[in-house]
């Protein structure tokens, strides 16, 4: 070699200390983010999302018009139909402790398409119930005040009749937003730190509720003279469930901030399961004392608590509630802003969308870029549409987004451990995470054969009994068995909603149709059941699976077919909105695609496959500046 030439082994070893140090460009574009949430900053975050304004308008409003006193009952159907749901994002938040909730979830199991696209879905969720939530706010304060903020407006601005705008622009609602964003980009900790505040008041006012409440009841209100306990029958029970089940959709914001958390794999399930517990317990028991305190029928769906009390004559009790109220709003609209530009910046950072939202402030670490741009943007929404007529937009997101994570823990479970790679030369530490495509190749299994059973295999003790199934080839039998229990899914729910409504069926033909598909839906299930699934003692996993994420599934199918037509045909026209920016900016920024390509001087991800789907997201040199090392441990 010629003199004044370094050899190949220090460039080498100059390369593994260049790898170790973070790159400049990395300092402002994808800084990770701060690991500061313990469990209680993550439990009062879900409790915050969960418990707001639907304690105080959707109580009264289902207790009088849908299930009466026994909309105690609907709620407690609820949180269990809620836990359902809890438990597979409780799985995948301590699986995957990063950022991005439903959005991150579908990559890693079913690809980058349809990670888009859920992803897409829950940025309207975050958008426009921040904006429900702020006009919601807007309006309760503004009553306390004889609707002066409204009048001021509406005489020195104007109003109009425009179809799905406002009457008049809520600058109030507008403020609250601009001022609840700034907090936020402030930091994690400024934010737990307002959200430990508003949550504390909060609960301090349910609890004030419930004791006082209980003072006041009066059993005979849910005696048959006025109408009962249950005075629309079991129909309106499960009516009032379908309606109660979204009060509970606030526990997503846990898993979304667990690249946050402390130390997510024992934080996050936690977190989950306590906050859904207290959401819980607290709507079941206001629900309880409100229908105790005043008869069912003559509550005020608009204001029931405060006009409960103040019909007792307890006036001052009225606005210790209003308060409750006020900060009730202020937490789920924290818990929004909060978790909105996290989901952006996970899909910024993966290239699916604009990099400029990828960006962590260095001193905060928290993306500013995002949590200003997005929070503008539900301002200018809250400023001037009528909300109303979107609401249901959110409940089919958020049911979409359940759906397809309870089915991501279906196809991990069954999906093969591959063994983990030992981190080469030029990236030393942690290893990356998986993005396994679905759409393309659902691999659930391998074709390499061991001495134990492989997930996805057709368990030992059951092949002398299922022996024909044993000769597909490997992860074939469960990868349609996933898809006829989906199917089923489809089938059952399109029977239960429309066979006596729409279909017209006879009665007879309803009864078969649904069992038919019931006993093809049961039996997808025991042949999922009976093939060898992966199982991880150092991490939470749910229960009975594929038996819980299945109902988690068919239950949110049954309420997406509930929802109106204009739903789907709004839905539609943002999904096709989503695929053009997709295919117009995100597949040709996408980072699985530039792993694949690599550019001369660019900086990469390299995904290396791992059971545990533990994500920490390393960036490495180009191959063509890193040394030389063993191709198995790329992918």
């Amino acid at each position: 070699m010629a003199r004044g030439l370094p050899s190949m082994a220090s460039l080498a070893r100059l390369c593994q200390k260049l790898n170790r140090l973070k790159p400049l460009e990395d300092s402002t574009m994808e800084t990770s983010l701060r690991r500061c949430l313990s469990t209680l900053d993550l439990t009062l975050l879900g409790v915050g999302g969960m418990v707001g304004s639907g304690l105080y308008v959707l109580t009264g409003a289902v207790a009088k018009d849908v299930a009466g006193p026994a909309v105690l009952l609907s709620f407690g159907v609820a949180a269990v139909a809620s836990l359902l749901a809890a438990l597979c994002y409780a799985e995948f938040g301590a699986r995957v402790p990063r950022t991005g909730s439903a959005y991150l979830f579908t990559y890693v199991s079913m690809g980058e398409l349809w990670a888009f696209l859920i992803g897409w879905n829950v940025l309207l969720e975050y958008i426009i119930g921040g904006a429900a939530v702020a006009r919601a706010w807007s309006g309760y304060l503004d009553s306390m005040f004889s609707h002066s903020v409204r009048n001021f407006t509406e005489t020195h601005v104007g109003s109009w009749q425009v179809p799905l705008l406002g009457h008049y622009p809520d600058f109030l609602a507008a403020g609250i937003i601009l001022l609840a964003s700034a907090f936020v980009s402030c930091g994690a900790r400024v934010s737990s730190w307002l959200n430990h505040t508003f949550s504390a008041i909060s609960l301090l006012v349910i609890l004030f509720i419930v004791i006082l409440g209980f003072i006041l009841a009066q059993p005979h209100n849910w005696s048959a003279e006025e109408g009962g306990f249950a005075p629309f029958g079991f129909s309106g029970v499960m009516a009032g469930t379908a309606s109660c089940f979204y009060a509970f959709v606030g526990f997503d914001v846990i898993a979304a901030s667990s690249e946050e958390a402390q130390n997510p794999r024992r934080s996050v399930p936690l977190a989950i399961a306590i906050s859904l517990a207290i959401a819980a317990g607290a709507y079941i028991l206001v629900s309880t004392v409100l229908t105790l305190m005043v008869p069912w029928h003559s509550l005020d769906p608009d204001s029931a608590l405060a006009d409960a009390f103040y019909r007792r004559g307890y006036r001052w009790a009225g606005f210790i509630v209003a308060a409750g109220s006020i900060c009730a709003m202020n937490t789920v609209l924290l818990s929004l802003l909060f978790s909105l530009p996290r989901i952006v910046y996970a899909m910024a950072a993966d290239g699916l969308f604009f990099q400029v939202f990828a960006r962590v402030h260095p001193r905060t670490q928290v993306p500013v870029a995002g949590t200003l741009a997005f929070g503008l943007l539900t301002a200018f929404l809250a400023l001037l549409l009528d909300l109303e007529s979107l609401v249901q937009f959110l409940s089919l997101g958020t049911l979409l987004a359940y759906t397809f994570v309870a089915t991501s823990i279906i196809v991990l479970r069954f999906q093969k451990s591959s063994p983990p790679s030992s981190p080469g030369p030029a990236s030393p530490g942690p290893l990356t995470k998986q993005h396994s495509s679905f759409s393309d190749h659902l691999q659930l299994v391998g074709t390499t054969h061991t001495s134990l059973p492989e997930p996805g295999e057709l368990q030992p003790a059951l092949r002398p009994y299922l022996g024909f199934l044993d000769g597909y080839s490997p992860g074939a039998v469960v990868t349609w068995a996933l898809g006829v229990m989906l199917a089923s899914a489809i089938t059952i729910g399109c029977v239960l909603v429309f066979g006596n409504s729409t279909l017209h069926l006879p009665h007879w033909g309803y009864i078969l149709l649904l069992l038919l598909t019931s006993v093809v839906f049961l039996l997808s299930l025991l042949v999922l059941g009976a093939h060898q699934q992966q199982y991880r003692e150092d991490l939470f996993q749910i229960p009975m699976v594929p038996l819980i994420p299945a109902l988690s599934i068919l239950l949110n199918i049954c309420l997406m077919l509930k929802l109106s037509y204009l739903t789907w045909v709004r839905f539609s026209i943002w999904l096709l909105m989503g695929l053009a920016v997709y295919f117009g900016y995100g597949i040709r920024h996408s980072k699985e695609n530039q792993r694949e390509l690599p550019g001369p001087n660019s900086t990469h991800y390299v995904v290396f496959p791992r059971g545990s789907l533990e994500e920490t997201v390393q960036a490495v040199q180009p191959p063509s500046q890193a040394p030389a090392q063993d191709p198995s441990h790329m992918e």
